[in-house]
């Protein structure tokens, strides 16, 4: 699952300075089986960040509230998409939307991400392999948009300042689930990536 390369530079929202984070960077890849593998490599002042701890793998809700990193997928031409979010301490979840901001109210089971995180002196690396089974039914032959992102929780701010990472932002406000945020494309299996301008 180990991924080498992080091409992918994303971007602090202008709203939500963090002068303690040097850079947040990320990897997507399909494999031939179908699965979503990602990774995500902060930089930073790690003393002065707030990452959870390790704990037992788990679904977790609010996980959004402190620093976590976040997948967002969807099939090109369709409104409906996922949401994912892999915390630092091994927890994680994932939420099913029809459109923008309209949770499916009914949510399908579905197979637990394998997450591991590695912390170090300055640096943070979390890698997530999203099982074929975990994405829309039809994604094996579609192309799939997906929004990359962070939230950053700093620890020496008295109100827990977070900052709002993606691969773009294209509100005035951060907001991950703005479909024009899905901003690279995967193609099924082994056809390329590419990421739109």
């Amino acid at each position: 699952m180990p991924i080498n390369e992080f091409p992918l530079t994303l971007l602090c929202h202008p709203a939500t300075p963090a002068p303690v984070v040097r850079s947040v960077e990320a990897r997507a890849e399909r494999t031939a089986s179908g699965d979503l593998v990602l990774a995500y490599r902060l930089r930073g002042d790690m003393v002065r960040l707030r990452i959870p701890p390790p704990t037992a793998p788990r679904r977790a809700d609010g996980l959004w509230e402190h620093s976590c990193f976040e997948a967002f997928t969807g099939i090109a031409g369709e409104t409906a998409y996922q949401e994912f979010n892999f915390s630092p301490s091994g927890e994680w979840a994932s939420y099913a939307f029809a459109g923008y901001r309209q949770p499916i109210a009914v949510a399908i089971p579905l197979p637990a991400p394998r997450l591991t995180a590695r912390l170090s002196a300055g640096r943070l690396e979390v890698e997530v392999l999203i099982a074929a089974a975990a994405l829309p039914a039809n994604a094996a032959a579609a192309t799939l948009q997906i929004g990359l992102a962070a939230v950053i929780e700093a620890a020496d701010v008295v109100d827990g300042s977070h900052s709002y990472w993606a691969l773009h932002h294209p509100a005035d406000l951060p907001d991950f689930h703005h479909r024009d945020g899905f901003r690279l494309e995967l193609a099924p299996a082994s056809r390329s990536a590419r990421r739109d301008s």
